[in-house]
């Protein structure tokens, strides 16, 4: 059985680890206001062969010299790009990347860290982290890059079929798309019977054209074409009269959102010291 002693002792020890737990989280709430920043990532995707924009603010610093802008990209050792100073450094930037990226550096000041990436590769798809460190503090931010390729149908009425018939047209997609017809008088109707699809690989053998034929139209109805990846979805529409044919043709983006994340060291380390003088005590 512990003695009066041997009690007193570790009940002054408990007070000492719960006072210091104490005085680091109110350090923590007095100073956090310096040490994070909030930085915000916009899922996007990438059109192999084009040029693409991986998205992140933060939160404005006048200081341009004490901004820091990082990306980074998983599984890759090195950088994707840095930006420091009030300038690109690119001494540890990785080989793949080699004079294909740049940050809008006249809006870094207002917040902006995007990242221009030249001639999008279906290799550059992947988890990217976009760190910032400003005067007032750091933060990081995660983005899902999607790659692949998109574009947007035109339709035509083709005059040369032995009956009338509607010829849907796009020149790149990638992964192979799935292509559906719909009418404005007809809905509900499957088109699948009366239209016929094609894949054409294009010259550098991983985007396809993708032609899509509907027959058997009517007069006075608007038909739309509907293209669709796991990426994007892509709707052609097109309406025939006896005076006149009028087409509309728009492209979405799936899957696209915002990612914020908060970064506050000194918030989360008075935090641990608590956690870890509630652990001693138990002991």
């Amino acid at each position: 059985m512990a003695s009066l002693g041997q009690i007193i002792f570790w009940s002054i020890i408990n007070i000492i680890i719960i006072l210091a737990g104490a005085i680091a989280l109110i350090i923590g709430f007095g100073i956090s206001g310096k040490h994070f920043i909030t930085v915000t990532t916009f899922t996007s995707a990438g059109n192999i062969g084009e040029d693409g924009t991986l998205s992140c603010t933060f939160e404005p610093d006048i200081k341009l010299n004490g901004i820091v802008i990082q990306w980074l990209k998983e599984g890759i050792k090195g950088l994707v790009h840095e930006f420091k100073e009030g300038k690109d450094d690119l001494s540890q930037q990785h080989e793949m990347f080699r004079g294909r990226t740049a940050v809008f550096a006249d809006q870094v000041v207002v917040g902006n860290a995007s990242l221009r990436l030249k001639n999008v590769q279906l290799t550059d798809a992947g988890t990217y982290t976009c760190y910032i460190r400003t005067s007032k503090g750091k933060g990081n931010a995660n983005l899902e890059y999607k790659t692949g390729a998109f574009s947007m149908p035109e339709i035509n009425v083709d005059y040369n079929a032995s009956s009338e018939s509607l010829r849907c047209e796009a020149p790149r997609w990638f992964p192979q798309p799935t292509v559906a017809w719909a009418s404005q008088v007809d809905q509900g109707a499957n088109f699948s019977e009366v239209s016929n699809t094609s894949f054409e690989l294009n010259s550098e053998n991983v985007t396809m054209k993708v032609v899509s034929v509907l027959y058997n139209v009517t007069i006075n109805n608007t038909y739309s074409c509907m293209i669709e990846n796991d990426i994007a979805k892509a709707t052609g529409d097109i309406k025939v009269t006896d005076s006149e044919v009028k087409r509309r043709s728009q492209l979405q983006l799936l899957n696209s959102g915002p990612s914020l994340c908060v970064s506050s060291s000194a918030f989360a380390a008075g935090w641990a010291f608590l956690s870890l003088s509630c652990c001693l005590m138990l002991r």
